[in-house]
């Protein structure tokens, strides 16, 4: 069975502000099926934008940088997902040492 990407987010945001990482929703996507995108933004006018991928050969699901560089250039990749996909849910994290906690047991799901 998969977890929700409601229940999924909450448990993330939890996990985030237990290790006193700020991040919000900039986008609230479908709360049982939606994609899940995170922008790490790290304060210096760059960031990274991360999206799970499945991994056919193995069957793992890891994340995978979507688009790096310029905070502006991120955000138009991330508004170009968002017009793919309404139901994608956007979380923006902040962090000037860059974690994003997305390489933690249990955040692959």
């Amino acid at each position: 069975m998969r977890l929700t990407a409601r229940l999924w987010v909450d448990a993330y945001l939890t996990r985030l502000r237990l290790a006193d990482i700020p991040a919000f929703v900039t986008a609230h996507g479908d709360d049982t099926g939606g994609a899940v995108l995170v922008k790490l933004n790290t304060l210096d006018g760059r960031a990274r934008a991360f999206t799970r991928s499945f991994d056919l050969t193995t069957g793992d699901r890891t994340w995978v940088a979507l688009a790096e560089g310029e905070e502006a250039e991120v955000d138009a990749a991330v508004a170009r997902q968002r017009g793919f996909d309404p139901d994608l849910w956007v979380i923006e994290v902040e962090d000037r040492q860059g974690r994003h906690l997305l390489d933690e047991p249990g955040l692959r799901e």
